[in-house]
């Protein structure tokens, strides 16, 4: 994982993200710097203690699309390619491959799901 993360004003600045709580916004910050360098995060839950939210603001941001979930817990950053981009000798392939196949990259660089 690397040691900056950017933010794309796009999505920070948007009246959807500026709708949510404080809380849930704070959240989506701390998600996004524990992001891996395809924008998985395996432990939501355990950030969500550390930065002093709660359930409900990651259930904002799933509502919302700001994340999608996998059954296992771990979630995406939806709009991680609009925030980021990792240099190519500077990345490391998320562990989460299973999941990564069942998204798919639009072409605004935003992720979405699969639909069979």
């Amino acid at each position: 994982m690397a040691n900056k993360r950017m933010f794309s004003k796009q999505i920070t600045t948007s009246d959807a993200f500026m709708d949510m709580p404080m809380s849930s916004q704070l959240l989506y910050f701390h998600l996004n710097m524990e992001a891996d360098d395809d924008g998985f995060v395996a432990n939501p839950k355990r950030i969500i203690r550390m930065v002093g939210a709660n359930d409900d603001d990651l259930k904002i941001l799933l509502v919302k699309r700001f994340l999608l979930a996998f059954q296992n817990g771990v979630v995406v950053i939806k709009h991680w390619l609009l925030h980021n981009a990792v240099r190519k000798d500077m990345y490391r392939e998320t562990q989460y491959l299973e999941e990564k196949k069942m998204l798919k990259v639009k072409e605004n660089m935003v992720y979405t799901e699969i639909r069979n």
